[in-house]
């Protein structure tokens, strides 16, 4: 199945040129790299149960803003949303098709024997491709970083109006990470996390996550620097009540550039704060907790819901820092035996 982006051109005699708009593409991974392979053992595949495709990888760049040099990775779902308020701050978006379906290939014992590594590893090696872990094997052209890669370098061919190259090394062989947001929700915020720990990128930005709460990983040495790291979740989602994302935030060292803050009592620049919160009435729904944090619908008067809030997350400037703040006596640290 191909997909195909209608534009309005603009022609001259020497020059043809898109208008000025939002370009919101799309093309699978089996498409664009002939080294991507299926893993149904781990619930990896091109087609979803419906036979559906399921690596439809998307993109976004709006050229009538001003760019400012910088490229999202999405780590989860696609979200048109949260691609819309990107967009709109001048960035560029994609969200790649990767290896993210391992759960499957590990079993319980693996997991309660783990000794704060397993899954922190198998991130990293669905994150890389590179050989991390023992319990699931990823190759290069299924991972995060090489999907990543070849998706933006399809880009740079197909959508040149949209200047994807800048993200590309000058030798063309990978991608300029400094100039890299990693982002995500639930699994894939923590995914993100333990990327970012691992290569140094310009910003993560966490909904709802990091989890991971029986490893520690998160405390461990990080090529990302802590005041890189934002994080927002709503304080009925499972994972705050039980500790999980506190813990994260608190392992990560983002108490060191400000206290937890209710954006519902605050506003920009909410302290400069890595850490944020919200109570918004969610009808006692753990689940809308979950998801509540990231675009997905519109408040009575046609605005984004956390508005202010997205785009703090996203383009607050790195340098400016809260105060320290102590660690929460009231979040559980020790959760290994939970």
């Amino acid at each position: 199945m191909k997909h195909f982006l209608i534009t309005t051109f603009i022609c001259c005699s020497q020059l043809c040129a898109a208008q000025p708009q939002r370009f919101d593409l799309s093309k699978r991974a089996s498409e664009i790299d002939a080294r991507a392979k299926e893993h149904p053992a781990i619930k990896f595949t091109f087609t979803d149960d419906k036979g559906k495709p399921a690596d439809l990888q998307h993109a976004v760049v709006d050229t009538r803003v001003q760019s400012q040099g910088k490229l999202v990775i999405w780590l989860m779902a696609h979200n048109q949303g949260l691609f819309e308020r990107i967009s709109s701050y001048g960035y560029h978006g994609i969200q790649p098709h990767y290896s993210n379906g391992w759960f499957a290939g590990v079993t319980k014992e693996q997991y309660e024997n783990s000794d704060g590594t397993v899954l922190g590893k198998i991130r990293l090696e669905a994150a890389t491709g590179e050989n991390f872990s023992p319990f699931v094997d990823i190759p290069k052209p299924d991972g995060m970083m090489e999907r990543s890669f070849q998706f933006v370098k399809w880009l740079a061919k197909e959508n040149p109006d949209g200047n994807w190259s800048q993200f590309l090394t000058e030798d063309g062989r990978g991608l300029r990470w400094e100039r890299i947001i990693v982002s995500g929700i639930s699994h894939g915020s923590t995914t993100a996390a333990r990327f970012a720990m691992h290569q140094k990128v310009d910003r993560v930005v966490m909904f709802s996550g990091p989890r991971d709460n029986t490893e520690t990983w998160q405390g461990a040495a990080s090529a990302t620097p802590s005041n890189r790291f934002f994080g927002f979740t709503h304080v009925l989602d499972g994972g705050w009540t039980a500790d999980h994302y506190c813990r994260s935030w608190q392992l990560l060292k983002m108490h060191d550039h400000g206290p937890v803050v209710n954006v519902d009592a605050a506003k920009p620049p909410y302290g400069n704060t890595r850490r944020l919160i919200t109570n918004i009435d969610v009808k006692n729904d753990s689940r809308r907790a979950h998801t509540i944090v990231v675009p997905g619908g519109k408040d009575p008067i046609g605005q984004w819901v956390y508005d202010e809030v997205f785009r703090y997350l996203f383009t607050h400037p790195i340098e400016q820092s809260g105060q320290a703040a102590p660690m929460d006596a009231d979040c559980e640290m020790n959760q290994h035996s939970k």
